[in-house]
């Protein structure tokens, strides 16, 4: 398919992260149009087009995966509706981009990548945090030996969210069903910034604990059964002997965020945020030789794709993998995530919960 001058973009689902974090990254890139948008409620829909200049709001799936003026489908509906979107998707020829969970289901979500593939087009999944600058930047200063070889990785992610207490807005992350827990939805975006930065692990030991076994909507007062785990330790080794640990947990009150430390034979990075999810910006901090105090590092300019913006730090993690994909249409390359890297993380994710369920170390596979 010859694509126009702009990719143009037909968004699917209207709630809180496509206003927050798909338009403005869209916007901000010279490369896309924004032409239409369906919602179950048209309303929402109607209203969204006015707000952002849309042309076109639709009323069916149908009439928007199959637009003439729609190059790029955006499926952005919960992670249960994914499938028959994006089979839609693909069964009109478009390219699509669909968010992280692909599907709820590794044999769902492996279909998927097969049909795309058999029909030719283009296939990108919401695993954005890879592409943020800093871990771009790491991951050259590891392949150049800035510390060395890789002797332990150690990543910590405190969530703010999630907790006994959660907004009805978050509902959809309560039922096990819709894939959409702390595991699901914070393992997979940082696993796969990280592992996609150091190459996956070699092997692993995991414990999941439930510690909120109901949570209670603050709109309502209603109580929900909650089954799936508010705490993920996880342990194991690379293919070269290095070690890692990791640790997620969710509902923490205070001094949440991320790190990731990452020590070598001849020094060390780490790189942290405030948050691990919103306007906090990264910082990474590097030190070689030995007692060291760890130094600022400043990412060289050549990592930024994005013209000067006030976006923040979740905002421009999509602009960025936008902006990849811009790249791959134009050039043939291959830097956003696609549905094979979405595999990938149900794979990893499966082995934890089994060796959690089985009490084993697990040998992955390549």
């Amino acid at each position: 398919m010859t694509m126009p001058s702009k990719i143009r973009v037909g968004l699917i689902g209207v709630g809180n992260w496509a206003e927050y974090g798909h338009l403005p990254a869209l916007k901000l890139l010279p490369d896309y149009e924004l032409t239409a948008v369906h919602s179950r409620d048209l309303g929402k829909a109607a209203e969204l087009a006015q707000r952002h200049g849309i042309r076109f709001a639709l009323d069916s799936m149908e009439a928007l995966v199959n637009h003439p003026e729609v190059d790029l489908v955006v499926v952005l509906n919960t992670a249960p509706q994914h499938e028959i979107t994006v089979r839609a998707a693909i069964a009109a020829g478009k390219d699509v981009y669909c968010e992280w969970p692909l599907t709820p289901s590794k044999a769902v979500s492996q279909e998927l990548m097969e049909l795309a593939e058999q029909a030719g087009v283009r296939h990108i999944v919401g695993l954005q945090r890879r592409l943020h600058p800093d871990y771009r930047y790491v991951r050259d200063l590891l392949k150049d030996g800035y510390i060395g070889e890789l002797r332990s990785v150690r990543l910590h992610i405190s969530v703010e969210y999630f907790q006994r207490e959660r907004i009805a807005a978050l509902h959809f992350t309560i039922p096990p069903e819709n894939f959409s827990s702390l595991l699901s939805i914070y393992g997979g975006h940082y696993f796969d910034a990280v592992f996609s930065m150091l190459g996956h692990p070699h092997s692993i030991s995991a414990l999941t604990v439930n510690q909120f076994p109901e949570v209670t909507l603050i709109e309502t007062g209603e109580v929900l059964k909650h089954t799936t785990a508010d705490q993920i330790v996880l342990n194991g080794t690379f293919s070269n002997g290095a070690v890692l640990t990791a640790h997620i947990e969710a509902g923490k009150r205070n001094n949440y965020g991320i790190q990731l430390d990452l020590t070598g034979t001849q020094g060390d990075i780490r790189i942290s945020n405030t948050t691990a999810f919103g306007s906090g910006f990264y910082t990474l901090e590097a030190a070689q030789g030995d007692a060291q105090p760890l130094q600022r590092l400043k990412v060289p300019p050549r990592y930024n794709w994005l013209s000067e913006n006030n976006l923040d730090n979740s905002q421009q993690e999509i602009a960025n993998l936008y902006a990849a994909y811009a790249q791959d249409v134009r050039d043939g390359t291959h830097q956003a995530p696609t549905f094979a890297d979405a595999l990938c993380m149900h794979e990893l994710i499966e082995a934890i919960e089994t060796s959690n369920r089985e009490g084993v170390r697990l040998t992955l596979e390549a």
